[in-house]
């Protein structure tokens, strides 16, 4: 327990410091240097691709070919800001950074989600001009590309498997590299049907199906991103059923100013103030309190929170200005 303040309330906070003001030490340097190794590898393979496959393309004429180089150009320069959130997340926290640059790899991610809108956008009224009117595409080497871009990602896809879990950086980046994926089959398929039938609409229709895998991973990754920046609530975390919990505890009377909000990826943060009955309050019987409540907010619900501050108040204290 720490020591009381003039109006005797005491803040315990979750991860063990008991209130004291020191920065947190969080289990995730491994995982941040693990995922800017995997990156490193990714960019080099996507990046040789992506000038391959614009060379194809404009050789090719093939727009499904320039879509995917599009759509590999987005990869590479959300594998550059990924690499580069990776690197600074292993940055150590500080008085002036106390959560470190964790956050880094959400504003990456929203960027990421920015740049496949856009493409998205420009390959989807090119795709539908070119339904209209549909140019010539050279199949062979549209075929070719699409192949060597096929295995890239493969390989791609099996560097990155191990770690899509680790941030969310990790994870849009596994996604981009798997659409780009199914964009290269796309590509594969419409020079196929190209090569046998001489239906050049084949390429534009490849495009919008392209688009389509582009699109909503676009808005779900911003969105993602867009909680996290506007320090949202976690999704899966109801903090109505938080407070029916807390308040359910022996000799706690009232929760307020609860909060909860994610500081990056992984790292859930709760803060609240628990009023309990003033004969706890006095007693000092409030260590068991504070353990059960610990353990409720770390193993009780879906989103697991380790890093949780309680400050806790006697019944008969009024704090002006306090919000539920």
């Amino acid at each position: 327990m720490s020591g009381h303040d003039g109006d005797q309330r005491v803040t315990h906070d979750g991860d063990g410091t008991g209130g004291r003001a020191q920065c947190p030490s969080h289990p995730h340097t491994h995982a941040a240097a693990s995922s800017t190794t995997r990156l490193a590898v990714v960019l080099a393979l996507t990046a040789t691709v992506l000038a391959a496959e614009v060379v194809a393309a404009l050789l090719s004429g093939s727009l499904a070919l320039l879509a995917d180089a599009g759509h590999m150009a987005t990869d590479s320069a959300g594998v550059v800001i990924a690499l580069a959130a990776a690197v600074l997340a292993r940055r150590p926290a500080s008085d002036r950074s106390t959560w470190g640059m964790r956050r880094a790899e959400v504003i990456g991610a929203a960027l990421q989600a920015g740049m496949l809108s856009v493409v998205g956008l420009v390959v989807a009224v090119r795709a539908v001009i070119d339904l209209v009117r549909p140019s010539e595409v050279a199949a062979a080497p549209m075929l070719v590309m699409g192949v060597i871009g096929l295995a890239a990602n493969a390989a791609a896809l099996l560097v990155l498997a191990g770690g899509r879990g680790e941030s969310l950086n990790m994870r849009a980046a596994f996604l981009e590299v798997a659409n780009d994926a199914l964009g290269s089959v796309g590509v594969v398929v419409a020079a196929i049907v190209i090569a046998l039938t001489g239906w050049q609409r084949a390429d534009a229709v490849a495009s919008l199906l392209i688009v389509v895998l582009i699109v909503p991973r676009a808005v779900s990754l911003l969105h993602s991103a867009g909680s996290v920046l506007m320090d949202l609530t976690p999704q899966d975390l109801d903090l109505g059923e938080v407070r029916r919990h807390l308040t359910g505890l022996d000799g706690v009377v009232a929760v307020h100013d609860l909060h909860a909000w994610t500081v990056a990826s992984g790292l859930p943060v709760l803060t609240a103030h628990v009023v309990v009955t003033d004969e706890r309050y006095a007693a000092g019987a409030t260590d068991d309190l504070l353990r059960a409540m610990q353990s409720c907010v770390a193993e009780h619900f879906p989103v697991r929170i380790a890093h949780s501050t309680f400050q806790i108040e006697p019944a008969g204290h009024r704090e002006p200005g306090s919000c539920a």
